[in-house]
């Protein structure tokens, strides 16, 4: 599996409160960039001179679509007033805008993209005006807690679209243990142009309810669970602060509402591997960005490496905080 190390920040810590487990266990899916389609092929990316871009792919179907998009560039600060920037998408190529067969005449003028590394990328370019335009695929429905997946909705791959000329959202991870060293941790924060990235309102299980809020994708690589990566949990950035923190306990994913296989009873297991990978739907319709690097072994009280370094996390942690109540686990 290729690595992609977006503003990669190694560090180690991490906490997770019951309560914060609770809510990953019910989240749903947020929206990333933004969304165009899912299982598609033959993916190809235009961009015109007028701010447009064109998306045409085969879907699962084998049906040719071509999808217009406009409308939004890069994201908006958190904003109780106005909507979180969002494109219009015409999926029959133009014709509910212009009322005619646009795609047919869309004149490609995007050229070489040379914008920063971008995870799970399929396509992207630089528009005439020196914006960029990029195209993400990646499998945002995975089970979690290591399930493999048992429909095809589950291992469907979307397709994301984002648009913009500002730095990329900044996702900074540490690691560490906590209770004592009991169990594996991550925490950090996402911010984009140095301000926290976050919602103003969740449902009761976790899920965004407005176009600011973000869930983070947590994948586990050769874990309890198996060979392999496999999704070990998604959770939310908490408001205000942009700060986030997971533990790695067993779940019982019946009684915790996690989506689990028919007939499957009883505890799924610690989920922490030897490699984590952190997957950040990006704000408004910038990039989404993602985390990774290898795990820690198992805390030892008698190594003073462990100690120290333990010490050192804490610290980092109560530095990130910002009034932060939900993170204060050491």
């Amino acid at each position: 599996m290729r690595r992609y190390l977006v503003f990669f920040v190694r560090a180690r810590t991490l906490t997770l409160l019951p309560v914060l487990a609770l809510a990953a266990a019910l989240a749903a899916p947020a929206s990333a960039s933004q969304l165009v389609n899912r299982d598609v092929r033959n993916i190809k990316l235009s961009v015109n001179t007028k701010g447009e871009a064109l998306v045409s792919y085969r879907t699962v179907r084998g049906r040719a679509q071509h999808v217009l998009a406009w409308g939004a560039i890069n994201a908006r600060q958190p904003n109780r007033t106005l909507k979180q920037a969002r494109f219009k998408l015409d999926y029959a190529g133009g014709w509910g805008k212009y009322h005619k067969s646009y795609w047919k005449t869309f004149r490609n003028s995007c050229g070489a993209y040379d914008g920063p590394a971008l995870p799970w990328l399929v396509t992207a370019c630089k528009a005439p005006d020196g914006s960029y335009w990029a195209l993400q695929k990646w499998q945002v429905q995975l089970p979690d807690l290591g399930f493999t997946p048992w429909t095809a909705g589950l291992r469907q791959w979307e397709l994301h679209l984002s648009h913009w000329t500002t730095d990329l959202a900044k996702l900074e991870v540490w690691q560490d243990w906590v209770y004592h060293g009991r169990f594996h941790h991550l925490f950090g924060r996402y911010t984009y142009l140095g301000q926290p990235v976050h919602g103003f309102g969740s449902t009761r299980g976790g899920a965004p309810t407005d176009g600011y809020g973000r869930l983070l994708y947590l994948d586990t690589h050769n874990s309890a669970y198996g060979r392999g990566w496999r999704r070990e949990n998604a959770f939310l950035v908490h408001n205000p602060t942009g700060v986030f923190c997971y533990g790695f306990f067993k779940h019982d994913a019946v009684a915790g509402g996690y989506k689990h296989p028919p007939g499957f009873r009883g505890l799924r297991p610690k989920g922490n591997g030897d490699t984590y990978r952190l997957i950040a739907p990006g704000p408004g319709v910038t990039p989404d960005v993602m985390w990774s690097d290898s795990g820690l072994h198992d805390f030892s009280a008698s190594n003073s490496a462990d100690v120290a370094f333990e010490s050192a996390m804490n610290a980092q942690l109560d530095s990130i905080l910002n009034g932060d109540k939900l993170c204060r686990q050491h």
